[in-house]
């Protein structure tokens, strides 16, 4: 058959048949002789016309012949498409070959997402997303795995988070994950941003739940699921970054429960998550092994030590603050010799909650262990303890922590006996000693009593000061007019021998002026400290924190939700009401995962309506991680009318949600809940309410 065409063909239908754009609406009819005639609508015109393979040039009107049907043309059309890398003709011939005979083979489907996976544009990235979900709901069977692989990477590493974490669960529902090297890779393009990371850790959490429901059937597929410690890290690193401490505190349970080993990486994560959220006796547990690590790892755990060592200020605990600081130089005097250590390649089994509970789990920790290719850097972030050349180093900020919790509970005596051990230890950042910093500091905020008592403990402990800060202090008596303490402190300066050239008699008519300008001289040395800066940012921080008690009591609720013993751990609560001491976010997870744990959803309700009062009245600022362990436990419950009450609250202060999550926790459930039962069937009106938030619900994490 013959046509005669007298419009010009464009150029870029040169591969021998005109194929219509999906994007114009076309469709094709054929006819039993495999005629195929093309209809595209433009306004109030139609064009219709057969075309035929022609191999040649088409830029003038003619007579072209049909070579094969158009199926054929089109795939070839794909095909070349695809091999010369034009994604856009290629998009366009596969809709056009889609809407007339569906989809394509599966190697040229997965050629097309292939294809499109290399491209660095997000409109295509997504594309491919989209496409790997058409074919999912119609025809599953054509997809190929690596091709999953390969996108869910190029999608992390464009910043996608969102479709990435949707094909990294694809793959999990079908059982079966990228190998553990690339999955590293996502993962860590992933958790570079808090949505991200978010999305991350709950995938992390969905990847533990299917190996644990894997492993106890007993199947093989176990093994291809399980996360390894460097996933593992990524995301609590993560979480440490995003500050989500709650997130963080789930994940390393969930890693005890998948019988990960945690290693070097891992324990100084650890320490950062327990600092967080307040858990001294969970970085304490640790602490008995970290102290035996070999010498090459003793600079690494400073970050270990700093951590532990800010809680025991936030405790108020400041003879365990000393201790560990004296620890700390004990503990590298005797290291162990790594040649001798025997048992270091040990797994070691820390508890977490406490040591008594029989039911309790246990993390399996190798402190010296580190992955060779990790591809985990993790930022120690060290504020009070450093470590430089091989020795500790004790910043200026610590130091003053120190300086003030003593002179709060007024034990000077106790500090002047700290600082005389501490003085060969350890070096103050920037400074040549201990006692001479913390004195001048003294006398200068004004401090001048204590700076006495402390020149008269060095004198007695046989480590005397030079006459320097005497005369500083000094001169500071006399300026503030305090004249029987500067003829004392006279006494004994002569008595020491040093040399004074003030009369006792006289000193009420020593010139002010000249006083003040010596002094000033004298404590020159100490301009170059920021001690004083410290010292006075501490005290205004103080009033801010949160009080030492409230860690006390949410350590006792902590232990008692772990230990199942929710009578206690709620008679704990009320103390804290009673007493009006303002509880945390940490106080409130405790306690939802201790009802959690006994199904005790309702109790869960009454404390949201604490949560709620508590945040009406600016006391409590919510993280994103406890609204989201609220709105899982309501589903859990079957209270979808506070499930959606917490999405209100998370919309408005634009957290993102993880519908997906919140979706495959719903169809675990309450799958066939409502489904066909209408408004006008329900039997009262309390049902009919719970109608109406189920189907909203369904609405809008997109089941309906």
């Amino acid at each position: 058959m013959a046509l005669i065409f007298s419009r010009k063909i464009p150029l870029s239908y040169a591969l021998g048949v005109f194929v219509p754009s999906a994007i114009q609406k076309t469709a094709l009819i054929a006819d039993h002789s495999g005629e195929f005639f093309s209809k595209r609508v433009f306004g109030e015109y139609q064009l219709e016309a057969l075309q035929h393979f022609s191999s040649g040039s088409v830029s003038q009107p003619g007579r072209i012949c049909w070579r094969g049907s158009s199926n054929v043309v089109l795939l070839r059309k794909l095909e070349i498409a695809l091999r010369e890398h034009q994604v856009d003709e290629a998009w366009v011939t596969f809709i056009d070959f889609k809407k007339l005979y569906g989809f394509p083979t599966g190697s040229m489907v997965n050629m097309l997402i292939s294809r499109l996976s290399y491209s660095s544009d997000h409109h295509w990235l997504q594309k491919a997303c989209d496409l790997v979900f058409l074919i999912l709901k119609e025809k599953p069977s054509l997809l190929q795995f690596p091709v999953l692989t390969k996108l869910s990477i190029s999608l992390a590493r464009a910043q996608m988070p969102v479709p990435a974490s949707m094909i990294l669960r694809v793959m999990l529902e079908r059982e079966n994950m990228p190998p553990l090297t690339i999955l590293w890779s996502v993962v860590s393009h992933m958790v570079k941003t808090e949505i991200g990371a978010c999305l991350a850790s709950n995938f992390l959490v969905q990847m533990c739940d299917c190996f644990l429901h894997l492993s106890a059937k007993g199947s093989v597929r176990a093994k291809v699921v399980k996360p390894d410690a460097m996933i593992f890290n990524l995301v609590l690193d993560a979480c440490v970054k995003f500050k989500s401490s709650l997130k963080g505190q789930e994940i390393v349970e969930l890693m005890s429960k998948a019988c990960v080993i945690a290693d070097a990486h891992s324990v100084i994560i650890f320490s950062q998550i327990h600092e967080m959220n307040g858990q001294r006796d969970e970085i304490k547990k640790l602490k008995d092994h970290v102290d035996e690590v070999g010498a090459p790892f003793i600079g690494y755990y400073c970050q270990f030590y700093d951590s532990l060592l800010k809680l025991h200020f936030k405790f108020d605990d400041i003879d365990s603050a000393a201790q560990l600081l004296l620890d700390m130089h004990k503990f590298q005097e005797s290291v162990p010799n790594k040649k001798l250590r025997m048992d270091q390649e040990k797994r070691l089994l820390v508890p977490i909650g406490s040591n008594n509970l029989k039911t309790g789990l246990k993390i399996q920790v190798m402190p010296e262990l580190l992955q060779k290719d990790s591809i985990l850097r993790v930022k120690h972030k060290q504020e009070l303890v450093m470590f430089r050349s091989g020795k500790f180093l004790l910043s200026n900020r610590a130091l003053a922590k120190l300086v003030n919790g003593y002179r709060r509970h007024g034990r000077t005596t106790d500090l002047s006996k700290l600082l005389l051990c501490m003085q060969q230890d350890f070096h103050v950042l920037g400074q040549p000693s201990f006692c001479s910093v913390v004195i001048d500091a003294c006398i200068r905020l004004g401090w001048l009593e204590m700076a006495h008592d402390i020149l008269d403990d060095m004198d007695a402990a046989g480590a005397p000061i030079g006459s320097t800060l005497h005369m500083a202090l000094l001169k500071a008596y006399y300026c503030r007019e305090m004249f029987k303490e500067a003829k004392a402190l006279l006494r004994k300066m002569r008595k020491a021998g040093f040399v004074v050239n003030l009369s006792d008699e006289n000193h009420e008519m020593v010139d002010t002026a000249c006083l003040s300008e010596a002094a000033n001289n004298a404590s020159s040395s100490s301009s170059k400290s920021d001690l004083i800066d410290f010292l006075v940012r501490e005290m205004r921080e103080e009033q801010k924190a949160i009080p030492s008690v409230v860690y006390e009591l949410n350590s006792s609720i902590y232990y008692f939700c772990k230990a199942k013993m929710m009578e206690d751990a709620l008679k704990t609560y009320k103390r804290m009401q009673h007493k009006k001491i303002q509880p945390t976010v940490q106080t409130f997870s405790y306690l939802i995962d201790g009802f959690s744990s006994l199904g005790m959803y309702r109790d869960i309700t009454i404390l949201w309506g604490d949560i709620k009062r508590n945040m009406g009245s600016k006391n409590l600022e919510v993280s994103r991680d406890l609204y989201e362990v609220l709105h899982l436990n309501f589903l859990r419950g079957g209270y979808f009318e506070r499930a959606m009450e917490v999405i209100g609250y998370m919309k408005e202060r634009n957290m993102y949600c993880d519908k997906w999550m919140y979706k495959d926790e719903f169809l675990k459930l309450h799958k066939n809940l409502y489904r066909s039962l209408k408004a006008s069937e329900a039997r009262t009106e309390a049902q009919s309410k719970r109608l109406e938030h189920v189907k909203a619900f369904r609405k809008w994490v997109g089941i309906d």
